[in-house]
């Protein structure tokens, strides 16, 4: 009789010289004992909740889901990050290069209409030697933010470089001039850091101080705001807010808080002629308590009793008008 084990397909294999050989000898066994009980959900990458949790790392830590920290693929050159920031569309990107923000590259997506803004971009880029670089949509895609609509241009603009706040202060005390700086508190929109930059560099003020958190810094928004002010003004980064008042304070200059709610009326500031600090805090919380404390006077602007508050940016306008207009009266005299 016959080994029906003969006949099976898969049941002998060629061995090579030494002929053929019977069988697996077992070799094949661990693929039959199966692969034991079902992971909990939590142990498994495909759970909706994990997957869930892992974007949300993702989005905080700039990672992609699902991958570990050491295989993360660099970005592209040129892609957004925390590096750098992109202006994007075509009337953005125009009042940037108007305004004289800093833009290191001009990406322009392949075969597009070029109107007239178009025409200006790169009539000022090429003034500025700022260099251009031709890239296909998708690629532009990828380096812009997920919302924005470039119009296929796209800006590249470096992290600002904050000077010091105490060396800008000795600076203006070298120059003989009467310190005049604003110091923002709890101010989140970079708008109003634009505005107050224009404003300061227009009545002529040495410069103006952002805490290093919670607070706006000089964003491409920023610089479009101040309308080329903050090219030639510069803003300095503090530490912690606080401990800058007191330096200034401690350098001879008075510090001033301005509040809705403050017990001196601004044209009656007779500080105004004196090294001066301004110090405007956010509309919705005003001055925080500890930078509150260390004021020489809260300062407050007669406005209408219909109107509840001013925006920040106006506030600092009209306090360093009325600054200007008594040094000016005072220098007369």
């Amino acid at each position: 009789m016959s080994n029906p084990s003969r006949n099976r397909p898969g049941s002998i294999r060629k061995g090579g010289k030494k002929g053929p050989l019977k069988g697996t000898g077992g070799h094949s066994r661990k693929a039959l004992e199966g692969k034991g009980p079902t992971p909990k959900a939590e142990d498994r990458h495909w759970a909706k909740d994990r997957r869930r949790k892992a974007a949300a790392e993702a989005k905080a830590t700039g990672r992609t889901p699902g991958r570990p920290q050491q295989q993360q693929r660099r970005r592209p050159a040129g892609s957004a990050s925390a590096e750098h920031e992109m202006v994007t569309g075509r009337n953005s990107a125009l009042e940037a290069l108007r305004a004289g923000i800093p833009a290191t590259t001009v990406y322009v997506a392949s075969n597009i209409d070029l109107d007239d803004r178009m025409k200006e971009i790169i009539q000022i880029a090429a003034k500025r030697e700022i260099p251009m670089l031709e890239i296909t949509r998708q690629e532009m895609d990828r380096m812009t933010p997920f919302d924005a609509v470039h119009q296929g241009i796209a800006l590249k603009v470096p992290p600002y470089e904050y000077a010091d706040p105490i060396d800008l202060l000795e600076l203006s005390i070298s120059r003989a001039q009467t310190p005049l700086f604003v110091a923002l508190d709890g101010i989140t929109d970079p708008r109003n850091l634009g505005a107050i930059v224009r404003s300061v560099a227009a009545f002529g003020g040495q410069g103006v101080i952002v805490p290093q958190r919670r607070a706006a810094g000089m964003t491409a928004s920023a610089w479009k705001t101040s309308a080329g002010a903050a090219a030639r003004l510069p803003v300095a980064l503090a530490t912690n807010l606080t401990n800058t008042v007191k330096a200034f304070k401690d350098a001879g200059v008075f510090v001033i808080g301005l509040d809705g709610e403050g017990e001196v009326s601004l044209p009656n500031l007779e500080l105004a002629t004196e090294p001066l600090l301004i110090v405007v805090g956010s509309e919705g919380k005003g001055l925080s308590r500890l930078v509150a404390e260390h004021c020489d006077a809260i300062v407050s602007i007669p406005i209408d009793s219909a109107t509840e508050s001013l925006n920040a940016g106006i506030a600092a306008s009209v306090t360093l008008y009325e600054v200007s207009r008594l040094r000016a009266a005072a220098a007369a005299e």
